[in-house]
């Protein structure tokens, strides 16, 4: 196995109960979500899902909702559910990729600026290398306490600065895919 893992984190069918997946180009999400997934494959990285679970609501177990994406066709090396932003925090994921001599992350999946965002931060500060793929992350506009409604446009656009040189390499799905950087694979 590859010293590289892909994250797909929270492509799941509970996103698609919120009115405002709708209210979004997730097409494109999709499409380019699948082609880091089936990129990943063909480089021998490791894919694996993360899931988010509450107690309660559409992210229940009980809902029947915590499910994959209908549309992405993925049979991953590992699964965890998640509790927290981070999918590094009480899921057993960072376990499993110490145990199998993981160094690398390519993060992507739902919702760029929270959990997407979240793990990115808490792998870097762990020691990971990150790799961020913004076109394969998926978000839906929010509104601040302000009344300022956020554009996804926007929502990834701060997310890509606050993390590019800080905690992951903020890249498009060919890059990622191409490896490591030269100067930061020593």
């Amino acid at each position: 196995m590859s010293d590289t893992a892909v994250l797909v984190i929270d492509a799941q069918e509970s996103f698609r109960q919120r009115q405002n997946w709708f209210e979004t180009d997730y097409a494109t999400y999709l499409k380019n979500q699948q082609a880091l997934i089936d990129g990943a494959r063909a480089k021998g990285y490791a894919v694996i899902r993360v899931l988010h679970v509450e107690p309660e609501g559409i992210f229940s177990l009980a809902s029947g909702f915590v499910r994959p994406l209908a549309e992405l066709q993925l049979t991953p090396d590992a699964e965890f559910h998640k509790t927290r932003h981070s999918a590094l925090v009480g899921s057993g994921l960072d376990v499993w990729l110490t145990e199998n001599g993981i160094r690398r992350l390519i993060v992507s999946g739902i919702r760029t600026e929270q959990c997407c965002e979240t793990t990115t931060r808490h792998a870097s500060d762990l020691g990971w290398q990150v790799d961020y793929v913004t076109e394969a992350t998926h978000t839906m506009a929010l509104t601040d306490k302000t009344g300022r409604t956020w554009s996804v446009e926007e929502l990834k656009a701060r997310t890509a600065a606050v993390l590019d040189g800080r905690f992951a390499r903020v890249c498009s799905i060919a890059e990622a895919l191409a490896g490591a950087p030269k100067s930061a694979a020593a």
